[in-house]
């Protein structure tokens, strides 16, 4: 720090256990800013003070948690857009005679769920729950173009009221109250819905709770999105999935909201994707301790993960898990008799079901991962939750060398042109690879050795 540090902070009470000090310097650190990022307790009373102070001590922004997220809009000079339509700011950002605020709530969901490949416009959606997080995600759906949104609540006047304000801002008729009692009146019968879950029901330390528990509700999802953030996967991200849909949780929220605030304090500053990777790990370390300390080992075929993991293992003293051995203990058959007997994708959930295994038993290990394993979403998630996932990325060549003449037990090499149905595969499965990835290695033309303690170096 020197006299050019520019100062953010947060302002709440409590303020004393959020992350978001360590994450904002990491974002500094990362983009090379002069920037410091600092907690302040404030009483509730002294937030007009508490904004007025931050002025005169020329602080770049401040980011606003509970409960002061309602009370301090009196005290801005300007109100976004978004946030006054919410009814609640979460970020301040100065400009001439004070600052503007802003809620990155909504835009975080936004960018989360454009990561995770969820489309609002043109969907029928079911939103659960009637308090301040449903309705920045209320007015995301309907300011993006959802079709219909059904609002469940306990509270139908309170769905309601919040229903008629969102159509209101909006200028759209499409949120459409209803008591949560009455799901089972939902119309059509198919697999049509995207599903928001903005209550806390399911958050720590009360983890086996649902909103609804019935199964034939989440036979409706096709995809369920659920706010809550520890634990990483909700009882109602299970459900959804036991029925056959996707999910996903809502650290990913929790970490573009944070971003979109740094970037309004500094325009023109992009937090990369490797940076954003970085710090979803360090949230999940924060949120559920004991968890992300394994090295997971993806990449192509030939890549030379389970060489590398024996490496690795035997220098740092860890365990080696083989995905594909487990899965062949599980099975009681080798892999490519899995694949002619049940077909790749029973294959592909044997493999789910051996990385929710993994996670139970919560052990820090070296875990080499079956090459097409990263390819199912819910594979993908799973595998950030066990540890620092670490792609070893190869050429083509590599793997030709590599494979040779004997590619009979490789199920997904078979046919007469090898290089071909190599480049295939690997154009198709590189990017899923890189978006699962905190860490990548270049293995072409390197030793064991020389990955494995480069892998060690940037995991520590």
């Amino acid at each position: 720090m020197n006299g050019k540090t520019r100062v953010c902070g947060v302002i709440g009470c409590p303020v004393e256990h959020s992350m978001s000090p360590q994450m904002h310097n990491f974002y500094a650190e990362r983009t090379g800013l002069n920037l410091a990022y600092v907690p302040f307790r404030v009483e509730p009373q002294a937030v007009g003070d508490a904004v007025k102070g931050a002025y005169a001590l020329n602080l770049l922004g401040l980011n606003v948690t509970v409960p002061h997220k309602q009370r301090v809009m009196e005290y801005l000079v300007e109100i976004d857009e978004d946030a006054r339509a919410i009814g609640a700011v979460n970020t301040l950002v100065r400009m001439e005679g004070g600052y503007k605020g802003y809620n990155t709530d909504a835009a975080g969901l936004k960018r989360a769920m454009d990561r995770a490949g969820i489309a609002i416009r043109g969907q029928r959606c079911l939103l659960l729950g009637a308090g301040g997080a449903a309705k920045a995600a209320a007015y995301l759906l309907a300011r993006e173009g959802a079709d219909e949104v059904f609002l469940l609540n306990r509270n139908l006047d309170r769905a309601a009221q919040l229903a008629g304000c969102v159509n209101g801002l909006t200028g759209r008729d499409v949120i459409r109250p209803m008591a949560l009692a009455d799901y089972g009146r939902l119309p059509g019968t198919g697999r049509d819905f995207l599903c928001i879950q903005s209550t806390s029901v399911g958050m720590h330390p009360d983890t086996d709770r649902a909103v609804i528990e019935d199964e034939a509700f989440y036979e409706r999802i096709h995809t369920g999105v659920d706010i809550v953030y520890t634990p990483s996967e909700t009882k109602f991200m299970r459900l959804v999935r036991a029925s056959g849909g996707s999910a996903v949780g809502g650290l990913d929220m929790l970490l573009y909201q944070g971003i979109i605030a740094y970037e309004l304090w500094n325009p023109g500053t992009v937090v990369d994707e490797e940076t954003a990777s970085i710090a979803r790990q360090m949230l999940l370390d924060q949120l559920e301790p004991g968890r992300g300390k394994s090295v997971v080992l993806i990449g192509f075929m030939g890549a030379g993960k389970t060489s590398v993991a024996d490496r690795y293992a035997a220098d740092y003293g860890l365990a080696v898990v083989d995905t594909d051995q487990r899965i062949e203990e599980m099975a009681g058959m080798p892999i490519k008799d899995i694949f002619a007997s049940q077909g790749e994708e029973a294959f592909r959930a044997l493999e789910t079901e051996m990385l929710r295994a993994l996670l139970k038993e919560n052990e820090t290990r070296v875990i080499s991962v079956g090459g097409g394993l990263p390819l199912r979403e819910e594979n993908r998630e799973l595998l950030k939750q066990l540890g620092t996932v670490v792609l070893l990325d190869v050429s083509v060549d590599t793997v030709l060398e590599r494979l040779g003449r004997d590619v009979s037990s490789r199920p997904m090499l078979r046919g007469d042109d090898v290089r071909a149905r190599v480049e295939e595969l690997m154009a198709f499965r590189r990017p899923v690879y890189r978006e699962t990835c905190h860490r990548m290695v270049d293995v072409n033309g390197r030793t064991v050795e020389e990955i494995a303690a480069e892998i060690h170096k940037i995991c520590q």
